[in-house]
C-alpha cells in the first residue's frame, strides 16, 4: 500500500537511497534537506510524487515548515524516517564543548525537533510510524567515537520510551542499528574531526584519522539494501522495534548482549544486597 513518507537528510548517501527507493516503490515522498536544489537533483528532477523541502533539523521552525508541507501537498504522513546526522569523532578531551553540543544538536534534538512536528499529525490520524536510524555506536561504545556514541546512546533511550508514549494512539516506532554501511557519513561534511590537541592522544589520534578516511567507500553494507529493508519494515502490520542491521551489528549486539548479562550476574551478590536493610538498632 503506499505510502506518505517523509525522509530528512535526503541530500545524499543513505537519505538519497530511502527516498528513491520508497518512489521506485509506488510511494509518495517528502525529501528533506539543508539545501533542496540538492536533493531535488539527487533523485533526478522534479516528479509528481516528490515534495522536496528545506529542512535543517536543528531548526524547530524548518520541522514545522516540513511537517505542514507534507500534509498541504499528500494529506497525512504515514512514516517518519529521522536519518540525518553527522560525525563528531576524537579522544573525548580533544573533543571541544563546542563540537559536543553541536553532535547533540544534530544527532539527538535534530530528530526530536522533526518528530515532535510530526507527531500531532500522526495523532490525528491515529495511525504513523517514526523510524530513527541510530547506530552500532548506540548500543556499544567505541574508541575514538565518545562524542558520536553518546549522541546515539541517548537516542535510542529517547527512542525507546517514546513507543510508551505514542503506542495508545496507533504509532509505531523503530530503531536501527546499521552497522558499516557506504554511506557519506565519512566524508567531509558529514564528519568532524576533533578541534583540540593533546600531546598525549597526539601518537594515536592521527592513526585514527588516516583510518577513518581509509575505511571510507570501502564498508560492507549497501545502502541500497538497508533503504529497501526499511520500507520492508515499514510495510509490517507490527513494525520491528528494534533493528540490527548488517552482521557486524548484529555481532556487536550479541557480544553486548552477553556482555550486559555477564555484568549482571557479576553484580548480582553486591547489587542484590542493597535492597535490604541490614542496620540493627
Amino acid at each position: 500500500m503506499s505510502k506518505v513518507i517523509l525522509v530528512t537528510g535526503a541530500g545524499r548517501g543513505l537519505g538519497t537511497d530511502i527516498a528513491r527507493e520508497a518512489l521506485a516503490a509506488g510511494h509518495q515522498v517528502v525529501a528533506t534537506g539543508r539545501r533542496p536544489e540538492e536533493v531535488e537533483k539527487s533523485l533526478g528532477g522534479p516528479q509528481v510524487d516528490l515534495l522536496v523541502t528545506k529542512l535543517d533539523v536543528t531548526n524547530p521552525d524548518d520541522a514545522e515548515g516540513a511537517a505542514l508541507a507534507a500534509v498541504d501537498r499528500f494529506g497525512r504522513i504515514d512514516v517518519l524516517i529521522n536519518n540525518a546526522g553527522n560525525l563528531f569523532t576524537g579522544y573525548f578531551e580533544e573533543i571541544s564543548p563546542a563540537q559536543m553540543r553541536r553532535q547533540f544538536e544534530t544527532n539527538l534534538f535534530g530528530p526530536m525537533n522533526v518528530t515532535r512536528a510530526v507527531l500531532p499529525i500522526m495523532r490525528r490520524q491515529r495511525a504513523g510510524h517514526v523510524i530513527t536510524i541510530t547506530s552500532t555506536a548506540g548500543l556499544v561504545g567505541m574508541e575514538f567515537t565518545s562524542a558520536y556514541a553518546a549522541s546515539k546512546f541517548a537516542e535510542e533511550g529517547w527512542m525507546e520510551s517514546l513507543r510508551y508514549d505514542v503506542e495508545p494512539y496507533g504509532i509505531h516506532t523503530t530503531i536501527v542499528e546499521p552497522g558499516y554501511f557506504r554511506t557519506e557519513l565519512l566524508v567531509d561534511g558529514s564528519t568532524n574531526w576533533p578541534e583540540l590537541s593533546i600531546d598525549d592522544y597526539a601518537p594515536r589520534t592521527a592513526p585514527r584519522i588516516e583510518g577513518m578516511k581509509s575505511l571510507n567507500g570501502k564498508q560492507p553494507g549497501d545502502p541500497a539494501k538497508l533503504a529497501r529493508a526499511l520500507l520492508t519494515i515499514a510495510d509490517q502490520e507490527k513494525p520491528l522495534q528494534r533493528f540490527v542491521a548488517g552482521t557486524d551489528a548484529i555481532d556487536a549486539a550479541e557480544a553486548k548482549a552477553k556482555e550486559l548479562l555477564a555484568q549482571a550476574e557479576a553484580s548480582r551478590e553486591l547489587g542484590d544486597s542493597l535492597a535490604h536493610d541490614d542496620t540493627t538498632v
